[in-house]
């Protein structure tokens, strides 16, 4: 695509995402990091696909965490230029630290944090609202509600870091983020400024003494941005007949009930109000509601943080129990909660989906063969994971914990404090997926040796980001858009942490990672043990390069096979299956990649390899 833009290109059909993306670029962006995570991941590749459309220099980087994103971000903006940093919702609990004290101080250059919320959730841990978090760290946000009212956000939200020298947050949601709009583009402009921070310790640097002072002047400022003209809510005014009576939404669902009104014949017969800035919420918006509307319904995602600030006696919504306190607000949700207000019919309920086949890893994954061998290996062992494709591991019986990004190395230890204190202990097979564990499995890892937790830690190195589209991991020697840089191997920073015993095998070398298994637990059961760690190491075959380069074999079943379903039950391969009678297994041969990796599982050796294909 041209970097000069002609007026045939002056609109195009994009993912929210990619909206996101592009309004970075045209706000003059200069540096833009971010941690890979649904349903966010988009925005950095976009910058990226996009990254010969910008007209100044311009550093993009998948940072190893999302504080590290945001401290890369922050530093930028110190010196004048514009930078963002790019997450998730749960992301912003590990930039949390920076995140918070960053109000306080604020920012030169604009700072805008993108950080994607999930209701429902659909791919989460949790589906915690941004915008409490922001009420919290006294940070304000913008909600768009379509992609590209987000696009427009991205430039009004750094022109507002500017003009205050406050970060400022724009909040998409999974709807956002992932569904597409035609969207105006602008050329992207070229603010000419170049990098010159000025030292200011009491400011930069500020220990206590000066935190008071910062903070009311951040008090200060979020008094003024509440009152900015261009920030109010937005009315689309009744006609009068249903005087006192207002509706007020934000996000998604601001658009999911301008649709249901036009298609309920109610377009222009109440107060409606868009609120784009839940936080801080303008202290003239809550008077002109407060004095001129007995009933308002409140509608928004996930938290009732709009209605919480409103402390409207006739408020209806989440905090008031009018509206289910979890969950995404679909616009059947948002159908039945203006039913129950208005006192209409009730719409009819929604037929319930026919169940799909439950998620499991892809047909070939090497992870497979790791969980199956370490079941297989230690069948009354414990085994805590994380957060990664990964965790499907709990099909397999192999993963008894997932919490958060990191925490599976810290459980296990705690485990094993735990057993130990009792005088023996299980044993403790620790999963974690590479970009996790340079995520946040170091310093876990480097707790477990000081603590002396004998467990053994299986990273999984796959050598790449899976789950969220193959981002490049530090081991592999690329950075953002395929620029080559330098690999940090992940076998001297075990070492450096401190463990002794460290292997690296091939897991479809399946009689090998279960003899070192066995070697791992003997380790951890010796008066020297400690911490041992096996790198199970094959590359995911969602890239292509991996699957070619692999041998790859015709399977069949014989008439050996009795029916067993372990292959099925056990291994849950995607492509075996049992015949309608449940007397036989099947290979699907459109969905076997031929890696063979089955063929050790079946007890009657009935899959074989026919010829190499």
């Amino acid at each position: 695509m041209e970097g000069l833009w002609t007026m045939e290109k002056q609109v195009q059909l994009l993912m929210g995402n990619e909206a996101i993306g592009r309004g970075l670029l045209e706000a003059g962006c200069q540096v833009a990091a971010a941690y890979p995570g649904t349903p966010s991941t988009e925005v950095l590749q976009a910058v990226i696909d996009r990254q010969h459309e910008a007209v100044e220099p311009l550093h993009i980087e998948w940072s190893v965490n999302e504080k590290i994103a945001f401290e890369v971000a922050l530093a930028a903006s110190y010196t004048g230029k514009r930078a963002a940093a790019v997450m998730k919702q749960v992301g912003l609990n590990v930039a949390a630290d920076a995140f918070m004290r960053t109000a306080y101080l604020g920012v030169k250059g604009g700072l805008v944090a993108i950080v994607a919320d999930d209701p429902g959730p659909h791919s989460s841990q949790n589906e915690q609202d941004t915008r409490l978090f922001c009420l919290s760290a006294r940070v304000p946000v913008l909600d768009p509600s379509t992609p590209a009212e987000a696009k427009a956000m991205v430039a009004e939200a750094f022109l507002l870091s500017e003009e205050y020298e406050v970060p400022v947050v724009l909040r998409p949601t999974t709807r956002i983020c992932h569904s597409r709009q035609n969207v105006a583009l602008a050329e992207p402009v070229a603010l000419g400024r170049r990098a010159a921070f000025q030292k200011d310790p009491a400011r930069w640097a500020a220990t206590p003494a000066f935190l008071p002072a910062l903070h009311r002047q951040l008090n200060d400022k979020l008094e003024q941005i509440a009152r900015e003209p261009r920030f109010q809510p937005h009315l689309m005014a009744g006609d009068g007949s249903l005087a006192r009576t207002a509706l007020v939404a934000s996000g998604i669902v601001y658009g999911h009930l301008v649709d249901l009104l036009e298609e309920l014949g109610l377009s222009g017969r109440y107060d409606l109000f868009q609120v784009t800035m839940p936080y801080p919420l303008s202290p003239l918006f809550i008077e002109q509601l407060r004095t001129g509307y007995d009933r308002v319904l409140v509608l928004e995602e996930t938290y009732p943080v709009i209605e919480m600030q409103l402390a409207h006696a006739g408020a209806c919504g989440r905090h008031s129990g009018a509206i289910p306190r979890e969950g995404e607000m679909t616009p059947d949700l948002v159908h039945r909660a203006l039913a129950d207000f208005l006192g209409l019919p009730q719409p009819a309920a929604l037929a319930k989906a026919a169940p799909g086949r439950r998620p499991s890893l892809c047909a070939g994954c090497p992870h497979r063969t790791s969980f199956y061998a370490i079941k297989k290996t230690f069948p009354k062992g414990i085994y805590p994971s994380d957060i990664g494709c990964y965790t499907l591991g709990i099909n397999l019986k192999a993963v008894d914990t997932a919490h958060c990004m990191g925490a599976c190395i810290s459980q296990g230890a705690g485990f094993y404090q735990a057993y130990a204190q009792d005088g023996d202990f299980p044993t403790i097979v620790v999963t974690i997926g590479d970009s996790t564990f340079f995520h946040a499995g170091l310093p876990a890892l480097v707790n477990a040796v000081v603590q002396q937790a004998r467990i053994i830690v299986v990273i999984l190195d796959n050598a790449t980001a899976a789950m969220t589209g193959g981002q490049p991991v530090p081991h592999l020697g690329w950075a953002a858009g395929g620029r080559p840089t330098r690999a940090v191997a992940i076998e001297p920073l075990v070492r450096a942490a401190g463990v002794d015993f460290l292997e690296v095998c091939d897991p479809y070398d399946q009689e090998r990672l279960e003899e070192l298994l066995r070697q791992a637990d003997r380790h951890i059961r010796s008066p020297q043990g400690g911490v041992a760690v096996i790198i199970s190491r094959h590359g995911c075959l969602m890239d292509k390069a991996v699957l070619k380069g692999q041998a790859r074999f015709a399977l069949t079943i014989n008439d050996a096979c009795v029916g067993c379903r372990k292959c099925v039950d056990q291994f849950e391969c995607p492509a075996m299956s049992m015949d309608a009678e449940g007397g036989r297994a099947l290979i699907d041969q459109d969905r076997c990649v031929g890696c063979g990796t089955c063929i050790p599982v079946c007890p009657v050796k009935a899959i074989i390899k026919e010829a190499q294909a």
